[in-house]
């Protein structure tokens, strides 16, 4: 079939939306690190939209340093770029478009000196990052920067080309400074609460182990804005090529898909300038952090309170868990008694209105997420979503039953992947958290005994009590009976 490329966009199928611009007059004013399903259906939306608009100074170029990035290379490379994101609404109205605004790519160990220059190229003003919960090395129970991935510590000891994202920015960072080039802003758009401070931190620390004066240089002088960003973006399938190729007419190596839904909430701290982006739909606030904490707290810890109970109850898919009374009524209690109570209140948004929309979000049968792509990496995402709510629960003195619950089933689900017909574990603790689930049974409550998962929070006699409590019902009743009301 024929591929999908600047040359078959005008022979694409009725419909389809295409980039509304010159994309030989564009350049590059951002450089995005990880570009994976989720910056492909958000933040390059919205740059797209930027580029229609007509303002051709800010093109993306990705930058990949993961082994894996290599596809993204080769697609990228055969298609010039482009791609197709297929959207589905809740009532299952479908629309494709193709996205034309990253303009290059590099993939950065087949030529490190390029993807420098293009960092300390004056026309970069903003360099954004979806590099994963874990990737910024700051340890969730201390707060202190200690990365454990190979790639970032190699870096510290090194002289050499970078291999690490960090290494990256700090190299790029020093040639701007060596040549009196103002500073790039640092945009993160992972989940993480104040993303832009723990990127912040992530950064100087870094730089501080081997240069303290760039350390001191890039806390004075470069902007960390947090955001805020949602859109539920499942992995790209074989299905989803199926389904691109369909709507297009001509084969996408590089389709993406994702839900109707889009919000950005950003920090307006650009000191370079920056795109004129609340004119295509971001949210442009002073402070963050109330939309923050309601998106963490509400969207992303009702995943992972879905997703072990879901598991175990023997579902696959998200929307099957909104087809579960017993789980949509516990998702709705977690929501309600857990974590509304400890959010401020957010401008313009009425929270119950919100819990609706996210659980109409979920039952999209046609966006088609998985519960296993939610678990993915759970000691990092655990303690960014879901122990926030707890330890602010314990401190009010709150009920707290709900989130022991979804620990109890996460212990439950990490049993499942110690035989050799379990289930695949994908974590960077995996080996220890599957140590601390096998001691259960003679050492109850060894889970929370992770320090680098739990930090303090595990010694807690109200939360061992409440945790204990829920493992030993699942293991009596079943996920479906413990959720099932009274």
């Amino acid at each position: 079939m024929t591929r999908l490329d600047p040359t078959t966009l005008p022979r694409l199928a009725p419909g389809v939306a295409l980039p509304a611009y010159d994309r030989t007059a564009v350049t590059v004013g951002v450089v995005h690190f990880g570009v994976g399903g989720f910056h492909r259906s958000h933040e390059a939306v919205f740059l797209d939209d930027v580029l229609a608009a007509g303002d051709l100074a800010w093109g993306v170029c990705g930058v990949g340093v993961m082994p894996q990035d290599a596809r993204t290379r080769d697609g990228l490379t055969a298609q010039d770029g482009l791609y197709s994101l297929a959207t589905t609404a809740p009532d299952g109205t479908r629309s494709t478009r193709v996205v034309g605004s990253i303009v290059r790519y590099l993939y950065a160990p087949d030529d490190p000196e390029a993807v420098l220059e293009v960092l300390a190229d004056p026309r970069t003003r903003i360099v954004s990052l979806t590099v994963t919960e874990g990737g910024y090395g700051v340890d969730d129970a201390t707060g202190r920067f200690a990365p454990h991935d190979e790639a970032t510590v190699a870096d510290l000891g090194s002289s050499g080309p970078p291999r690490s994202v960090l290494g990256y920015l700090a190299a790029g960072l020093r040639r701007r400074r060596d040549r009196g080039v103002a500073p790039f802003t640092v945009v993160s758009c992972d989940n993480i609460q104040g993303n832009g401070r723990v990127a912040r931190l992530a950064l100087t620390s870094f730089a501080r182990a081997a240069d303290p004066e760039l350390a001191d240089w890039i806390g004075a002088h470069v902007a960390f804005p947090c955001s805020m960003v949602d859109r539920i973006t499942p992995v790209t399938t074989d299905e989803t090529r199926r389904a691109a190729a369909a709507d297009l007419g001509v084969e996408d190596r590089w389709p993406v898909r994702s839900e109707s839904y889009l919000q950005w909430v950003l920090e307006d701290d650009f000191p370079l300038g920056r795109p004129d982006l609340a004119a295509v739909g971001v949210q442009v606030v002073d402070d963050v952090e109330p939309y923050e904490l309601m998106k963490l707290r509400l969207l992303n810890a009702s995943h992972q309170a879905m997703s072990y109970l879901g598991l175990l109850a023997g579902h696959t898919w998200v929307h099957e868990v909104c087809r579960d009374p017993s789980l949509v009524a516990f998702l709705r209690r977690y929501m309600a008694t857990e974590a509304i109570p400890t959010l401020r209140p957010v401008p313009g948004v009425d929270l119950d209105a919100y819990c609706d929309q996210l659980v109409a979000r979920f039952a999209s049968e046609a966006v088609q997420d998985t519960l296993e792509r939610q678990v993915v990496d759970a000691s990092e995402r655990i303690p960014k979503f879901l122990l926030p709510v707890l330890r602010e629960q314990l401190r009010l003195g709150g009920p707290i039953e709900c989130c022991a619950l979804v620990l109890a089933a996460w212990s439950r689900y990490l049993e499942q992947g110690l035989g050799p017909d379990g289930r695949t574990i994908t974590d960077p603790r995996r080996e220890a958290l599957l140590e601390a689930v096998g001691r259960e049974a003679e050492h109850p409550g060894a889970l929370l005994d992770l320090a680098a998962v739990f930090g303090d929070l595990g010694a807690d006699e109200r939360l061992r009590t409440a945790y204990l409590a829920a493992r030993s019902d699942l293991v009596a009743r079943g996920a479906s009976s413990v959720m099932a009301p009274a």
